[in-house]
């Protein structure tokens, strides 16, 4: 059975964005992202919200035809590109090339998701993943902790009456100081 993967880089505070959306603290540089797009290219869909989605839509396709891009980035790009979407929204009525929109998270519907034949999933986006946690749909959580206190923004994850005990399955420290925990539910 595919796992529903939660891929996120946060904030040693636990901020996923800053302020008005600011994501300029991400230190994702070369090394980092040769390393994500590997875990990410054998993933079989991305499951976004409409923000996530809106943001990845609106510079992915193509930016790999920037001459300045670097190569992890166009590596990214096709990768984008290639692999189906699940789009969660409840306002867009379409998503371009390899997205389909669906309208809520039905747990069943996410269930047969996961029992077809395939790699896993990654999902993103802090309601979305909020939303998959709370109905226990998470089954690893892949969390790259930023070195940086950004002092406000927007939490992964909101306040819950729900505790959830994770083992660790995984940390990797990055050369930039990026540090990936990696749990399973």
């Amino acid at each position: 059975m595919r796992k529903i993967i939660l891929f996120m880089q946060v904030s040693l505070d636990g901020f996923f964005e800053g302020p008005d959306r600011d994501i300029s603290w991400h230190m994702v540089d070369d090394e980092l992202h040769r390393y994500v797009n590997a875990r990410l290219a054998t993933m079989s869909a991305f499951l976004e919200g409409r923000v996530s989605y809106e943001l990845m839509e609106g510079f992915w396709p193509t930016a790999d035809q920037d001459p300045e891009i670097s190569a992890p980035m166009a590596e990214f790009a096709q990768i984008w590109r290639d692999m189906p979407k699940v789009v969660y929204s409840r306002t867009l009525t379409t998503a371009g090339p390899n997205a389909t929109v669906v309208r809520d998270v039905v747990p069943e519907e996410v269930q047969a998701l996961k029992s077809q034949p395939g790699g896993d999933m990654a999902v993103g986006g802090a309601d979305l993943a909020d939303t998959f946690r709370r109905l226990g749909l998470i089954d690893e959580y892949w969390v790259y902790v930023q070195p940086v206190l950004i002092g406000r923004g927007r939490s992964l994850f909101k306040v819950a009456d729900n505790k959830a005990q994770l083992r660790l399955l995984e940390t990797r420290v990055f050369g930039n100081g990026v540090a990936l925990l990696r749990y399973a539910a």
